[in-house]
């Protein structure tokens, strides 16, 4: 319960997530994978495109996919929401098809462009959380890690929000049943990953971390301005080590 209060309170103060709605698990892919369980196979779910793997490969595992179209590539039942340099790398969700389940992943994996607020209400700012849009408990679940910002990729820690607000049609709080997915399918994290995550959210810990996430950017930043220097176009490195450059041919 400390690392899900020392998460709470570091890294969601102002939003309004409490502590019981954050679940510590062994990393984002593998709670993508156990909120697949959850929705189950009858809903039809639209991801960004290009889209990290994990969110197509988890819907096609479950039954949510329909065939593989050999002419696209693509699932004939998922909808693939364009993100090209036209829309800012962010999908137009006025001419997306309606779904049960919208994926986003932000920063994109792998174009490196962030969700803004800006394509909710009129600001220029890159959000921290999803649940700092207005009613955002009421219909989203976010899914976080410790492994790009404070480097545990292969230590693998992270978790995932559920708020209590979130309730299915019939009323029933989504909370329960993700609850019991996570009680039946996972162990949890080792005590001395959670320590680790621990020493990340402490103030001289998280300061560190901050100094790092600025030294990445400021490498991201200088192989943007590389690729600038050369003639071609290049996108991201702002809000994510992702530099998503356009080769001619």
């Amino acid at each position: 319960m400390e690392l899900r209060m020392a998460i709470a309170e570091t890294l969601y103060r102002g939003t309004g997530v409490k502590g019981n709605e954050i679940f510590v698990s062994d990393g984002a892919q593998c709670d993508i994978s156990r909120l697949q369980m959850l929705l189950g196979s009858n809903v039809k779910v639209a991801v960004q495109d290009p889209s990290f793997p994990a969110y197509i490969d988890t819907s096609v595992i479950v039954g949510q996919s329909g065939k593989l179209e050999d002419k696209t590539g693509k699932y004939s039942d998922i909808v693939y929401m364009n993100c090209g340099a036209e829309n800012n790398f962010f999908p137009d969700l006025s001419t997306t098809p309606r779904t049960d389940i919208i994926f986003f992943c932000s920063p994109n994996n792998p174009t490196g462009s962030a969700a803004i607020l800006a394509a909710i209400r009129a600001t220029d700012e890159s959000p921290r959380s999803i649940f700092e849009i207005p009613g955002a408990k009421e219909v989203a679940i976010e899914i976080s890690s410790f492994s790009k910002f404070a480097g545990f990729t292969g230590v693998r820690l992270g978790w995932t929000v559920v708020p209590e607000e979130l309730k299915y049609s019939n009323g029933f709080p989504v909370i329960e049943d993700f609850n019991r997915i996570v009680c039946t399918c996972f162990n949890g994290a080792s005590n001395i990953v959670q320590a680790g995550g621990l020493a990340c959210l402490s103030r001289d810990g998280y300061q560190a971390v901050c100094n790092v996430v600025d030294y990445y950017k400021e490498n991201a930043k200088i192989l943007v301005e590389a690729f600038a220097s050369l003639g071609l176009k290049v996108y991201g490195g702002k809000n994510a080590p992702y530099v998503w450059v356009h080769f001619p041919g």
